[in-house]
């Protein structure tokens, strides 16, 4: 964790520069070793005209840095922004979870937020109709917690497999080098279980008004454990304390051209006013046999749970009040991966986050290092006690002397049989092979349901950014779309039709 700067001037004028004071005097130069500089601007040369000598270390140094100055830019959530706050649990739920952070109402964790565009690239807009990341990092006294979720309660696919292609589709064309409605729908129209989270997406609820005003969702169902043992599915909810605002396509698009970094800047500029934007969260909770029994699979991503049938429970509240003083530092290196989970909270058997499980971790080993945990944005408030040691840029002592193995004769360290493991003793019965979800005519009520839930004139702008989007595609594609429109409702597939023969 970073903790806060000793001094911090928050200007309610703030813009996308920093103001910095004009007297301070942070003392002389020195290279990446400490070495003090003597000259920044000119080079050492053979005389005035000469050639530079290759001895002149401290421009081979700071040089050779620039050339190493940028990490592989993350393959979704490329973009995004971030801020420093804290959690309140505000409600009970230690009869839900034994999770030390959830454990005591009035009970405040550090933590730091970092909110994306999902599958666009690190230059892009902020305003672009896509999916939004909402991951969260709670640094708790067991370790850090990591929620990495949406601004969305579904997800396009189900199976883990399908992640690489669906996101492949909306990133470039190989051979244009740009976006392809093509491309795009082409991919969608062949998995039509997609289409609640195009409904979505393709709604305004696609274009939010910058980070401060959307909900964000766990998407995936997760498992809490008490300290009995005991199992509940929970879906995580964080409502807007702000008010959900969304842009029109029209807005949007102007502010892509005019303020690419809206976003970004709206979230920094609200706190360094002062504004502090905080979310509620609500947790959906199953009992066992009830997720079993739901009338929908609580493990499949595309689907949600309705709160008629499990109404949300308030649990606490995590407000932003911090901006990073280094955005590379901070916001570019905060590494958010599902498999960080606390005692009392565990993956569910959902496909899709049993890859991602997986695959985030991974990416970060790639992008950062395999001791990219050890880095101040991603390191615990806890003491790490590891026999893990080694590899690329250890910071620290790198466990001294201390034994790297386990076990030992030495003192070193154990574990703890006290602790409730994060994921409790459960039965697994079933003969291995490779299950397809069958697409059905279940896949296509609740994007009916979306729809029909819409005001008329958020249903109008869903018809007109679908038939834009679309009208873009070759003639086999549109027809493909509105074939899957009309499974789930023939009055909005007509209205689509029809503003297709018009574009």
């Amino acid at each position: 964790m970073i903790p806060p700067p000793k001094s911090v001037k928050q200007d309610a004028n703030a813009s996308s520069t920093t103001e910095l004071p004009q007297d301070q005097d942070l003392g002389r130069i020195t290279n990446s070793v400490g070495i003090p500089v003597v000259n920044e601007i000119n080079p050492l040369t053979v005389g005035p005209r000469g050639p530079i000598l290759l001895q002149d270390a401290y421009l081979i140094d700071k040089l050779s840095h620039f050339d190493r100055e940028r990490i592989p830019e993350r393959v979704v959530h490329a973009k995004g922004g971030g801020a420093h706050g804290y959690f309140e649990v505000t409600h009970d739920v230690s009869h839900l979870t034994c999770a030390d952070f959830l454990n005591t109402v009035g009970k405040r964790t550090p933590m730091f937020a970092r909110f994306s565009t999902v599958a666009r690239e690190m230059g892009s807009a902020d305003t672009v109709r896509n999916p939004r990341g909402f991951a969260l990092k709670f640094y708790t006294q067991e370790g850090n917690f990591d929620m990495v979720g949406n601004n969305t309660p579904v997800f396009f696919e189900r199976n883990p497999s399908a992640f690489k292609d669906l996101i492949a589709v909306q990133k470039r064309d190989p051979r244009t080098h740009m976006p392809s409605p093509n491309m795009f729908w082409d991919y969608f129209t062949l998995r039509p279980v997609s289409f609640h989270q195009l409904l979505i997406q393709f709604s305004n609820r696609g274009t939010p008004d910058g980070f401060r005003h959307m909900h964000g969702y766990s998407s995936h169902t997760y498992k809490l454990i008490n300290q009995k043992g005991r199992v509940h599915y929970v879906k995580w909810h964080f409502r807007t304390d702000q008010g959900v605002k969304n842009l029109s396509a029209k807005h949007a698009e102007k502010l892509a051209g005019t303020e690419p970094d809206y976003a970004i800047q709206d979230l920094f500029n609200a706190i360094e006013r002062k504004e502090y934007p905080s979310w509620t969260l609500y947790f959906q909770v199953l009992t066992e046999d009830e997720a079993l029994n739901y009338k929908y699979d609580v493990l499949d991503v595309t689907k949600v749970i309705s709160q008629k049938d499990f109404p949300l429970q308030e649990v606490g509240r995590f407000v932003l009040d911090r901006n990073p003083e280094n955005y590379f530092a901070e916001v570019e290196q905060a590494a958010f991966a599902p498999s960080h989970l606390v005692p009392g909270i565990a993956p569910s058997a959902d496909r899709m986050l049993q890859g991602r499980l997986f695959s985030y971790a991974d990416t970060h080993l790639h992008r950062l290092g395999p001791n990219h945990a050890q880095l101040p944005i991603n390191s615990p408030i806890n003491p790490i006690n590891t026999t893990i040691r080694d590899g690329p840029l250890i910071m620290g002592t790198n466990g001294g002397r201390n034994p790297p193995y386990y076990p030992n004769s030495y003192g070193g360290p154990h574990p703890d049989p006290s602790v409730r493991e994060y994921e409790s003793e459960y039965k697994l019965d079933g003969i291995v092979g490779r299950y397809e979800y069958e697409l059905c005519e279940r896949d296509f009520e609740q994007p009916r349901a979306l729809f029909k839930l819409l005001a008329p004139n958020e249903q109008q702008d869903l018809v007109e950014n679908l038939a834009d989007d679309v009208s873009k595609t070759h003639a086999y594609i549109q027809r493909r779309v509105v074939d899957v429109l009309e499974r789930i409702d023939a009055t909005f597939a007509m209205r689509v039709q029809e503003a297709l023969s018009k574009s």
